[in-house]
């Protein structure tokens, strides 16, 4: 069980009650691009230590890729995007068997959840995944999260277990999201020129200006702290606070000592959905609204409805993800469409009695319905 007080600060990391750590490839690789195991032992003596404590702990871990290269006689990472699915498919069993012997040692049993981010979206699939989580948890058991890489399409490209590591964090109501890469903190600029270290973000404007570095010195990861920083922003942003740090620092770091770069929140816990929306849909279309639907939409979170629709672009099917933009471009909201794009042309402006009468009623919903929609708060207060 959680605890009911949101963490403020660092220091509360040492009584949280459930904590998500997500690690990146680069902390559990050796420089050849095979993985090490020293780092991964030492990651998960601290992480069995502290469930030994009475901790729940959540490991969300790249790796698999890197773990499949060596038996399929790879020497690096491959670019092609079914050598990785391979390398892969081949790599999460030979993890998996290293964190069982690695957790055993304590008498911490693990167990392998392998997830996309259609997982955490899709009503159904969310609940059955929430369940299933909580289930292991009550059990005692240290869920191992990792993307499924071997049936994943193009996002296993784009650093999305950072991403995924966030949306797990909700999906678990965990009390904090702990991120590990191979750079102890992030900072102002390139550290060997000198950059100071960054101890907090408080929002988006502690991060104007900053020069976030992107690939890890193993050359295994896909994103780097660029991908760290969008995630522990994600969460933070919606409720849960996030720690930025290496891997070397997780024991001090679940202590609340001094490291890394704490993010704060900033916002409330929300939908997973509307996270989604917000943050990591791949928008398939555009809806330019009148004034009157734009300040409905933005100002005061109404449902669109055709008749404030001025135009429609990019292609898309019902159920989509869309951007809704003003007249003059900028975006206000975004959602999930009850129409595809062939529909809308001809009902733009109409209203939904007329639409009703003429096309049948099943054209008497919304287009977007405001438990599908997010005002982006940038534009909507602008």
């Amino acid at each position: 069980m959680t605890v009911k007080r949101p963490i403020k600060t660092r220091s509360g990391l040492a009584k949280a009650k459930r904590i998500v750590v997500k690690v990146g490839s680069s902390s559990l690789t050796s420089l050849s691009g095979g993985l090490s195991d020293e780092a991964l032992f030492a990651l998960s003596d601290v992480l069995a230590a502290r469930h030994n404590e009475g901790t729940e702990v959540i490991l969300v871990s790249s790796g698999a890729i890197a773990a499949g290269l060596a038996p399929l006689g790879l020497a690096r990472r491959p670019n092609q995007l079914s050598s990785q699915q391979a390398a892969a498919s081949v790599g999460q069993g030979l993890l998996m068997a290293r964190y069982t012997h690695a957790f055993g040692a304590h008498g911490v049993t693990v167990s392998q959840v392998l997830l996309t981010l259609d997982d955490l979206i899709r009503r159904s699939h969310y609940a059955n995944a929430h369940r299933a989580m909580e289930r292991l948890l009550n059990f005692g058991v240290v869920p191992i999260v990792n993307e499924n890489d071997t049936v994943a399409s193009s996002e296993i490209r784009f650093g999305d277990n950072d991403r995924l590591a966030a949306l797990v964090a909700h999906l678990v109501k965990a009390d904090a999201l702990v991120l590990l890469s191979d750079v102890d903190s992030l900072y102002d600029g390139p550290p060997k020129d000198g950059a100071q270290r960054i101890p907090e973000v408080r929002g988006p404007q502690d991060l104007e200006g900053v020069s976030i570095g992107r690939t890890g010195k193993a050359g295994v990861g896909t994103g780097g702290m660029v991908t760290k920083v969008e995630a522990a922003t994600i969460a933070a942003s919606s409720g849960i606070p996030a720690l930025v740090t290496s891997a070397e620092n997780a024991g001090a770091a679940l202590a609340g000592e001094d490291v890394g770069t704490w993010f704060s929140t900033n916002g409330r816990r929300q939908p997973i959905r509307l996270l989604w929306l917000a943050h990591l849909a791949r928008i398939q279309g555009t809806l330019t609204l009148d004034d009157g639907a734009a300040k409905a939409v933005g100002e005061r979170r109404r449902s669109l409805l055709s008749a404030g629709i001025v135009s429609v672009g990019g292609e898309f099917e019902a159920g989509d993800p869309v951007e809704m933009v003003d007249r003059a471009g900028a975006v206000i909201a975004r959602g999930l469409v009850n129409y595809s794009s062939f529909e809308l042309p001809r009902m733009l402006g109409r209203t939904t009695r007329e639409l009703s009468k003429e096309l049948g009623r099943e054209y008497e919903r919304s287009v977007v319905h405001v438990n599908d929609l997010v005002v982006l708060n940038a534009v909507a207060s602008s």
